[in-house]
């Protein structure tokens, strides 16, 4: 009698993210509907994954619509990740102090995928 798991690769997570998909030119009106569509979705998995790669050249308006989809996420116990930022995208979400996660990078203070954190003789238990 063997005692294997569940069918499946087990290091597969099962879960998918939605994806929301921009389109540039950025609107106002466009902004609080995709809001809107942000809140809705964040409550199923907790991230929405911003497709940014068709938003053209990075502006500020891109700043703006960003910053407003992760305020809306947050609002609902979520956050947004990027895919697909351009590097001048990313230099100028850093430039105005928005640090969003891109898809794919670890979390700023979470350790990468698979690494432990070592425990030297010694240290005292917590």
């Amino acid at each position: 009698m063997s005692c294997g798991g569940p069918p499946g690769l087990s290091d597969v997570d099962p879960r998918t993210d939605p994806v929301l998909v921009l389109r540039g030119p950025v609107t106002r009106d466009g902004v609080a509907g995709l809001a809107d569509v942000v809140r809705g979705l964040v409550g199923g998995s907790g991230v929405v994954v911003c497709d940014v790669r068709g938003l053209g050249p990075p502006s500020l308006p891109h700043v703006e619509l960003l910053a407003r989809l992760e305020l809306a996420a947050r609002r609902g116990g979520g956050r947004i990740s990027l895919r697909g930022p351009e590097p001048a995208l990313r230099a100028l979400l850093g430039l105005v102090g928005l640090r969003l996660q891109v898809e794919g990078e670890v979390e700023e203070g979470e350790p990468a995928g698979g690494v432990e954190e070592a425990v030297e003789t010694g240290d005292a238990a917590p």
